[in-house]
């Protein structure tokens, strides 16, 4: 069909808009289901990140706590030694710390098994 200034005037039919268009409204609502479960997808990657953050400071600062003692109990020990008054008595101190610091390493062990269990559990669970 020719207009008036000779050129081909080409009109697109009411069926073909109305196709265009609700395919359009598709595709933008299909864009906005994929932002939405892009967006999900990274809050809950942020909150496992500061879930595991959290708990590795908690261990961090055991850890650290559980140092501190480990070395005042040292301390502790060795001014008990010095004032040992013979081998006998050496030998009995020696005893009881070995014994006493592999009771305490175990126990410090198991608290942070359960620390490091309790942030992996706490890291895989989803956020709501």
């Amino acid at each position: 069909m020719n207009n008036k200034d000779g050129m081909l005037h080409f009109e697109v039919p009411a069926d073909l808009r109305a196709m265009t268009g609700k395919s359009m409204e598709q595709a933008r609502g299909a864009f906005k289901t994929f932002m939405n479960a892009a967006k999900q997808a990274a809050s809950h990657f942020e909150n496992q990140t500061k879930t595991a953050q959290a708990g590795a400071k908690d261990v961090s600062e055991k850890a650290m706590s559980y140092a501190e003692r480990n070395v005042a109990n040292t301390f502790a020990f060795a001014d008990r030694l010095v004032n040992a008054n013979d081998i006998q008595q050496v030998i009995a101190l020696q005893t009881e710390f070995v014994q006493a610091q592999t009771k305490e390493l175990a126990e410090q062990a198991k608290e942070l098994g359960q620390s490091a269990s309790n942030i992996a559990l706490k890291s895989a669970q989803p956020k709501s």
